[in-house]
């Protein structure tokens, strides 16, 4: 007889018929019941959430609020005209408005993600 090759062995875990939990079990009933540890992980999602419309807000402010003092302090800047139009008129009327949907498109997208972070740790298990 020829020297046949050793035949293959499937090796498998005893427990795989065992019942297995859906991901973040416990952290799921600790948001249910509201006990301390879902308050703590609401709260810290309502904070993300805080300090990122506090950013936003401060940066789109501060570019807006900037514009009047820019005016204010370079009178050269009231005078300047671009396209036969007053720059004041121009950075007020036309470019201030995309620059609010941008801020909030920014935003949305980021507080999506707080919210998909959130909803990633709350899961794992």
């Amino acid at each position: 007889m020829k020297d046949e090759p050793p035949r293959r062995v499937a090796v498998t875990s005893p427990r795989t018929r065992a019942v297995r939990r859906p991901p973040g079990r416990q952290t799921l009933r600790a948001l249910h019941e509201q006990d301390v540890v879902g308050e703590l992980l609401i709260r810290s999602l309502m904070r993300a959430q805080l300090l990122l419309g506090l950013r936003i807000a401060l940066v789109f402010g501060s570019l807006l609020g900037g514009l009047p003092l820019l005016f204010a302090l370079v009178p050269a800047a009231r005078d300047t005209q671009v396209l036969g139009l007053d720059l004041p008129w121009l950075l007020l009327g036309l470019l201030v408005y995309p620059a609010l949907v941008a801020g909030g498109w920014l935003y949305v997208r980021l507080a999506e993600r707080n919210e998909r972070d959130f909803v990633d740790l709350v899961e794992r298990p």
